[in-house]
């Protein structure tokens, strides 16, 4: 509050005369901002550790009325653990109290009877959209006054608050205020902020292209990385590399960590010879080590190197986390991504920033070392045709206006605009693809499933000529299969949609983006823009769920993406590289599965070796994830070892619940999670498996489930001997391929090169042409597919 604002004392005093008031009151109000001040001693916290924080409102010169409420707001891509109000005692408990300031002479005490605090997680405007409510009951609150509001209060006993996983340079707390009990909210002005910096190492990874043409250099990076997958920061010290394989090691290499800035060492090598070299780092001095890494060199291979893209990259200009340059830093630096694409979404960019992180673009970009391409995030809801990305691949950037000067957002609504009216631009997707129509070789659509899932009823082929098969989001393999089946001629890409600020395969917090995030694959002569461009254009891809994995098809001259015309039978190769072997490898047609191998059983099953796997999804909308809590009970066997496999991080767990019961909780999103389990004897043994599936909740307690209206729990019994004679004992649950299955393995670790050739006789489509694309999935759930070959078969 300003003095000139109000008149001042002396006038006061001489237009009023004698009058009754508080002593001191105007003096006192004029030092307080009208609507007051929201404050936090905390400047600095660990990613995903527990604390207790403490915001204190300082009440300000307005009071509040009876019935007005304050909301303390963050934004909706957090993950901070969720708060309760209903156990002191339990995580995340959740307090508001009042403190009172000391009247003034003459001054009468404020009356509020008490304060309600509540917590929902959609309580205010995107993107400050996860809110904590207060509520003033029963009477009005005096300037100067203090509200206090404890994250995490640890008072009863309590372990505090879980603070979000990843790494964000100034997180913000916002805070708005209803004054007078209208719910119409005015910002508090100074935001509370907090950096949140990442823990300790707690583990070494490993990037490589995974497969090379020899006797051609080529990249690695080995990052330090804490619990959460943030990679650590001024760690210094030295990483030993090493590289061997069955008839030769590497020279070892010591490589230095910077003092300062992202734990992170570069380093190239070279192949010669036809060959796969695993790498391991070490933290010198400590007894972190990377999982083995293969690198595959090939001569005969017609590219330099397999390249990896990221074509899904926000930042904090629309609603990611930290800056562009940080985001496009940590993807070039830390990911090891060859290409990155920056995607601003369409409704919530202004004009100056988007032109900024164009400019940004361009300049990061140094062909033969690291592409960045703009792009937009068109943002219409799924029944106007759903999320589809721009990528500018040319020098032309028709954004936020056409060639015609009007409006290609899908609409406009952030903090910025000028006016409050929510108005149509380029919608529905129709008119997204009339504003790019008029040049189609310099732009890149791909529909993908986020928020607003895109709808395939719309199709454009000459603009949408790739998929997003997955991201942050989840896998979504039926929505590959859709477009497939549909005639669509499109290739195969997954991306991050990366919120979180770690681009290129970035590991998942909790909550909404419960996955690592996807890269694509590209097959291209150069990183130059003219070939990448190309690539892309013609479907040159593959996607992975995150991992540098490979999956290659081809037929004679023809690779993935290619039409090919033929007037006998086909012969299709493929190859599959990966990282921690492969557990089956499928091939797809627009009528679905086309043929299957399950490498577990080629391999040859244990006695005695199982799998308990779950996974899919509740819905195919943004909140799509399935909570799995359950138990497995053996008798006339025991557990001899166990190990979980497609956990995402460390709040996700199996434990033992005693001798003869094994206790899971995860989450899926498309992807699986699983329990490799060693028995003592598997033909006498009887299961018994119960699970409880629950689901998103908007507003209530955490502590309390949301069960799963359509298969809340799911009961099951079967015996070891069942088990022997099928293999695989499945149980499909609904939902978005909802599942649980139960599954023999083999003794024998899964091969990471596997490669095979299968004929396609002459046969009718329903389109003209055929399809057929490869899957493949690891033990560790990561996933591979490649965009198809379409062949069409004369006569």
């Amino acid at each position: 509050m300003t003095q000139e604002n109000y008149i001042s004392n002396e006038n006061l005093d001489s237009l009023l005369g004698e009058y009754a008031h508080p002593q001191g009151y105007l003096e006192y109000v004029n030092t307080l901002p009208f609507l007051g001040r929201l404050h936090c001693s905390t400047r600095q916290i660990e990613a995903g550790s527990w604390q207790e924080i403490l915001l204190d409102y300082e009440v300000g010169a307005s009071g509040i009325a009876d019935g007005a409420w304050i909301k303390v707001t963050f934004k909706f891509y957090s993950d901070w653990g969720l708060f309760q109000t209903e156990d002191p005692k339990a995580a995340n408990y959740l307090s508001a109290e009042y403190q009172a300031r000391s009247p003034l002479p003459g001054e009468s005490p404020a009356t509020v009877q008490s304060l309600k605090v509540r917590f929902d997680q959609k309580g205010h405007e995107r993107p400050y959209q996860k809110a904590i409510i207060v509520d003033i009951v029963d009477g009005y609150i005096k300037p100067g006054d203090h509200i206090l509001i404890r994250l995490g209060d640890r008072r009863a006993g309590g372990p505090g608050t879980r603070v979000q996983t990843f790494v964000e340079q100034g997180f913000r707390f916002r805070a708005y205020i209803d004054p007078v009990g209208t719910s119409r909210f005015a910002e508090i002005p100074g935001d509370v902020v907090i950096d949140i910096v990442p823990g300790p190492p707690a583990k070494l990874a490993i990037v490589t292209p995974r497969l090379v043409k020899a006797g051609i250099s080529f990249p690695v990076i080995i990052r330090s990385e804490d619990v959460w997958g943030n990679t650590c920061w001024g760690l210094g010290g030295q990483l030993q590399l090493t590289g061997h394989n069955s008839s030769r090691s590497l020279q070892e290499q010591l490589l230095d960590l910077p003092e300062q800035g992202w734990a992170v060492a570069k380093t190239t090598l070279t192949l010669d010879a036809d060959e796969e070299i695993i790498l391991q780092a070490t933290l010198i001095g400590t007894n972190l080590q990377s999982p083995p890494t293969p690198i595959t060199a090939d001569s005969n291979l017609a590219y330099p190197r397999a390249f990896f893209a990221d074509l899904h990259v926000h930042s904090n200009n629309t609603v990611g986390t930290n800056s562009t340059e940080y985001n496009f830093a940590y993807g070039r630096d830390v990911a090891g991504l060859d290409v990155l694409g920056y995607t601003a979404n369409d409704f919530n960019i202004t004009e100056e920033r988007w032109k900024q992180d164009v400019k940004l673009c361009r300049e990061v970009t140094q062909e033969g070392e690291f592409l960045c391409y703009p792009g937009t995030e068109w943002c219409g809801n799924s029944a106007a045709g759903g999320d589809r990305n721009v990528v500018f691949l040319g020098d032309e950037v028709l954004f936020p206006y056409d060639r015609q000067g009007k409006l290609v957002r899908s609409f406009e609504w952030n903090e910025d605009m000028k006016g409050k009216q929510l108005l149509p631009g380029a919608w529905p997707v129709d008119k997204l693809y009339a504003a790019y129509i008029h040049n189609p070789e310099q732009h890149l659509l791909i529909p993908h499933i986020g928020g607003r899932r895109a709808i395939l009823d719309w199709h454009h082929p000459k603009l949408e000529r790739l998929i997003e098969i997955g991201s942050a989001w989840g896998h979504f393999p039926w929505f590959y299969q859709d477009a497939i089946s549909r005639g669509y001629k499109v290739g195969v890409s997954a991306n991050g949609d990366e919120h979180r600020g770690r681009c290129g395969g970035g590991v998942p917090g909790t909550a909404v983006f419960g996955v690592n995030g996807g890269v694509t694959g590209i097959i291209s002569p150069s990183l130059t823009k003219l070939d990448i461009n190309h690539a892309l254009r013609s479907r040159h891809t593959w996607a992975t769920t995150g991992d540098r994995l490979v999956a290659l098809l081809w037929s004679g001259s023809h690779i993935q993406g290619d039409e090919l015309t033929a007037s006998g039978a086909v012969t299709l190769h493929y190859r599959l590289l990966g990282t921690s072997g492969w557990d089956e490898i499928a091939a797809y047609t627009h009528n679905g599965l086309l043929w299957h191998r399950n490498l577990q059983s080629e391999a040859g099953y244990a006695a005695n070796k199982i799998r308990l796997r779950w996974g899919g999804s509740r819905i195919k909308d943004r909140y799509r994830w399935a909570e799995w809590r359950g138990t497995l009970e053996f008798s006339n066997t025991l557990v001899q070892s166990y190990q979980p496999h497609g956990l995402e991080h460390p709040e996700e767990y199996v434990r033992r619940d005693g001798p003869l019961k094994l206790e899971f909780s995860s989450d899926t999103y498309g992807d699986s999670d699983a329990i490799e389990i060693e028995l003592s004897d598997l033909l006498h043994a009887h299961f018994e498996l119960h699970v409880e599936i629950g689901s998103y909740m908007k507003v209530g307690s955490p502590l309390r489930r949301n069960p799963y209206i359509h298969c809340p729990e799911f009961s099951w019994e079967f015996s070891g001997k069942d088990l022997i004679n099928k293999g695989i004992l499945r149980q499909e649950l609904g939902g978005a391929e909802l599942f649980i299955a139960v599954e023999r393995l083999s003794a024998t670790p899964m091969p990471r090169d596997v490669s095979g050739s299968f004929i396609l006789e002459p046969q009718s489509s329903p389109h003209g042409f055929l399809p057929i694309y490869i899957s493949g999935r690891q033990v560790d759930d990561s996933k591979v597919w490649t965009s198809p070959v379409f062949i069409t078969f004369e006569n």
